[in-house]
């Protein structure tokens, strides 16, 4: 993810990942046959993980979930590289059908996540999709959005 967060996915070669991992340029190349390899495990590792962390909050049934998915989405902000990274990656996937079942968890989880609060098909989607375009204008911005910002956004798009 360092990589591609420095470099874009443009710049991603074994030999840079292994120099980033402090590894030998053949360790790079052994455990990932193609860039096409490591570029799919990176996205797949980070999707897993952010669709984990949105699950957590899915799973917290006894309270509020938005203000826990603001932090959350606060916190993923103040990191704007990895940020970067993970949406090079989620745009490849527009490229690359293969790379869709890695992005497909993620959004899949968010609207797990919007439907504690609507049953409606349109509001789900309408909030998948505001929740990566607020991310991507955070990236826009010398001010990204803080946990209560998130928050009142959050209760606009999926009111009690």
């Amino acid at each position: 993810m360092h990589v591609v967060a420095r470099d874009g996915v443009a710049g991603v070669s074994h030999r840079a990942v292994a120099k980033e991992a402090g590894q030998p340029y053949t360790s790079a190349a052994y455990h990932f046959s193609s860039i096409h390899e490591l570029l799919t495990a990176a996205l797949t590792s980070s999707m897993d993980a952010d669709a984990a962390a949105i699950r957590q909050v899915v799973d917290a049934a006894d309270n509020d979930g938005r203000r826990d998915l603001a932090e959350l989405l606060a916190s993923v902000v103040r990191d704007p590289g990895r940020l970067l990274a993970e949406f090079e990656l989620f745009l490849l996937a527009a490229r690359d059908t293969g790379l869709r079942p890695a992005t497909d968890r993620w959004l899949a989880a968010l609207a797990d996540f919007a439907r504690r609060y609507t049953a409606d098909p349109v509001r789900v989607r309408v909030f998948v999709g505001a929740i990566d375009g607020l991310l991507l204008q955070a990236m826009l911005t010398e001010n990204p959005p803080g946990p209560d910002e998130f928050n009142d956004m959050l209760r606009v798009l999926l009111p009690e």
